[in-house]
């Protein structure tokens, strides 16, 4: 009697397929610690500039997270401001349009700070923040002295909760009813085409040192995506959202940003 459950051997060795991570749920309640990681900045000596090294001027370019404006780094602004810096905003209201369009807007801003302060300059990128300053590292690398990333993934920008990626898949649906985009460069999956996609993807240039700000505790995106090995990797310790008041990132902040940059800013002529 021939067994049902016999294996039918043709000769051929059957494709393994690609192992698939389970669905992360995150931990979306505990975010709301970031509120209490900003009380707690806000009486730490470190937000007066206290026990940190001083700027000297330079701009520092921030650029928020997915659905995020600027005012969600004012804090970081002002302290930065405080500091020494020159911190400048992005120009995002919301960090929801293709991805392309923000890059190119990121480079035009870019080159009218770079320009101004006749050196590269360095970025600041707070989660999806994170993937723009790194393809800016790639696509510009001569106007870019260095890249701070907090709680971003580096090889996958996609390694998010299961409720982000539902969130991701709202502005995506809201994309194609205004746009051919998604059908022709795939905006907002994993199989997108443009150009922001190439240089978030192509080799991170060996002289913009890199730095990922993370946290174990991130209820948003899987730390371990933020831990890649052509980056300084920084654990602290709180919320995904909370990264933008984190006084243990902010003195991360302080100490990366003393490091003068080695490559200046060619010059016209």
């Amino acid at each position: 009697m021939t067994d049902q459950f016999a294996r039918i051997d043709d000769g051929a060795t059957p494709a393994a397929e690609p192992p698939v991570d389970p669905p992360w749920w995150g931990r979306h309640i505990q975010e709301l610690r970031w509120q209490a990681e900003l009380a707690r900045l806000m009486v730490d000596p470190i937000f007066q500039g206290h026990g940190v090294p001083r700027g000297d001027g330079r701009p520092v370019v921030l650029v928020p997270g997915f659905l995020a404006g600027d005012t969600s780094l004012s804090v970081m602004a002002s302290w930065l401001d405080r500091l020494g810096y020159r911190a400048q905003r992005s120009g995002f209201l919301c960090n929801v349009d293709c991805s392309n369009r923000c890059l190119l807007g990121l480079e035009r801003k870019l080159e009218t700070v770079a320009e101004r302060a006749g050196d590269p300059v360095a970025i600041i990128g707070h989660s999806r923040g994170g993937h723009f300053a790194k393809a800016l590292a790639h696509r510009r690398p001569e106007l870019v002295s260095r890249v701070i990333s907090m709680g971003a993934g580096l090889d996958n920008p996609f390694a998010i909760s299961a409720p982000t990626l539902g969130a991701v898949a709202a502005v995506r649906a809201i994309h194609n009813r205004t746009t051919d985009r998604t059908t022709r460069h795939g905006c907002f999956t994993e199989g997108c085409g443009c150009e922001f996609a190439h240089h978030y993807r192509a080799p991170f240039p060996e002289h913009v040192p890199l730095t990922s700000i993370f946290s174990k505790g991130d209820g948003v995106v899987r730390w371990q995506a933020c831990v890649v090995p052509y980056a300084r990797c920084v654990e602290v310790t709180g919320s995904h959202v909370g990264l933008a008041f984190n006084r243990k990132a902010y003195r991360a902040v302080a100490k990366e940003l003393a490091i003068k940059p080695t490559s200046p800013l060619p010059r016209a002529g």
